[in-house]
């Protein structure tokens, strides 16, 4: 079918480089490119002798130049961003010079500024529009099959939705004190920000960690949830019509906190440089060094993730509800992949994502959304590529939930 350029080489980049081989149909061809190209190299070497032809680069994704370079000399169909938010800007700027269609997984985010939002990649649609191209912005889980759920649970069960929960659930234990199941410098950033939601035409921000509930979710059990602001919150206010309320909770246990409590306390998640030893460092990037990497978690977490989205709106003139969730679990995903159940949960859609564009399901030139194309096929294919939906038409709402599971709510900020 084609050949695709997948940049970066992380956790995520790795699952989706095996499911890529895994859908030599599609990935005829693969370049693996990162600023370590050894990284690259040695996934070429796990997966190499297949149908799928691998090749390695090294390219750093700062550096446009360097990027069309790249783009030009493999001539791909599609590039696939799964490096750092940061460079989103400088590879679409790659993109457009080369007239290549561009997927990533999050949205863009400035390096000096803990601030993420799609408006400075939105501002590219008239742009991709006249190159032709196609930008298909947050092809992971969250954001990404929550938008493809919430165009699923409009197009099939809904005429209006009127409120939407997106919960995400890690029951997963990998027996540290303290880690993150993903690049350090970026969970901690999300989380240890303002939390914010959408409701009747403006978003209403909250302190981190302020609104907490108590959810059961299907085989993990009861968890702690705690509402954050999330990407994929500012794409379907704007295309979900009818909206009233979407909110997004995450699940954290106690001990996790904690840690992250005296980490703020003692400076050590601040993006500010501090001067030490005659150099500048930046705090938060010296704690993701010291810290274990996501991506050697897989082989010691156990447990399962249950993320989903919860609906409620109107059909027919009578209210309705509906929940959609996936469950994956850490230790299958190693099997697999090697990986534990978050990398896999973003890796695979992304893999998706970069497959409807290059089968033409997914391809009209601008810069896009997940929710905004048809989900039908895309839910097909997380069936098929290890992602199997479940769905509840009676699910307990999130404002069901016992008074004694939630924090008081009387101190938002406006």
């Amino acid at each position: 079918m084609g050949k695709a350029l997948i940049i970066g080489a992380g956790g995520v980049a790795s699952v989706a480089v095996h499911k890529c081989v895994q859908n030599s149909e599609v990935f005829e061809e693969i370049c693996i490119a990162s600023r370590t190209k050894s990284k690259c190299d040695d996934l070429k070497a796990k997966l190499d002798g297949g149908k799928t032809k691998i090749t390695t680069a090294q390219v750093d994704a700062d550096n446009v130049e360097e990027l069309i370079a790249l783009i030009n000399e493999f001539q791909p169909d599609i590039v696939m961003n799964l490096a750092l938010p940061y460079q989103d800007l400088t590879i679409m700027d790659a993109c457009l010079a080369t007239k290549t269609n561009y997927m990533d997984t999050a949205n863009y985010e400035p390096e000096d500024t803990a601030k993420f939002e799609y408006s400075w990649q939105w501002d590219y649609k008239e742009r991709f529009e006249k190159a032709g191209i196609t930008a298909l912005l947050g092809s992971g889980f969250d954001p990404g099959v929550t938008g493809v759920f919430s165009a699923y649970a409009l197009k099939h069960y809904f005429d209006e939705i009127e409120y939407i929960d997106i919960l995400d659930c890690n029951g997963g234990d990998h027996g540290y004190p303290f880690a993150t199941n993903f690049n350090p410098e970026i969970n901690i950033r999300e989380v240890s920000a303002n939390g914010r939601y959408w409701e009747n035409g403006e978003w209403i921000e909250t302190k981190p960690m302020e609104i907490k509930r108590v959810y059961d979710f299907k085989e993990v059990g009861e968890k702690d949830m705690y509402l954050l602001y999330h990407e994929e919150l500012e794409s379907l206010a704007k295309n979900i019509p009818g909206l009233k309320r979407i909110r997004f909770f995450m699940t954290f246990g106690q001990s996790y906190l904690t840690h992250l409590k005296a980490l703020e306390n003692v400076g050590m998640t601040s993006i500010e440089p501090i001067e030490f030893e005659g150099k500048q460092i930046i705090p938060l990037q010296f704690l993701k060094a010291v810290l274990p990497d996501p991506a050697s978690l897989g082989p010691r977490t156990v447990g399962k993730t249950n993320i989903g989205c919860i609906f409620k709106g109107k059909k027919d003139g009578q209210d309705k509800t509906y929940y959609v969730y996936n469950i994956c679990d850490h230790q299958e995903c190693y099997k697999e992949v090697g990986s534990q159940a978050i990398s896999y949960t973003t890796g695979v859609p992304a893999m998706i994502g970069a497959a409807m564009v290059m089968t033409g399901k997914w391809n009209k030139p601008g810069v896009y959304n997940v929710e905004e194309f048809n989900p039908d096929p895309f839910m097909e294919e997380l069936n098929k590529w290890g992602l199997p939906w479940v769905e509840d038409f009676n699910p307990v709402l999130v404002d069901e939930l016992p008074e004694e599971s939630k924090a008081k709510e009387s101190e938002l900020v406006r």
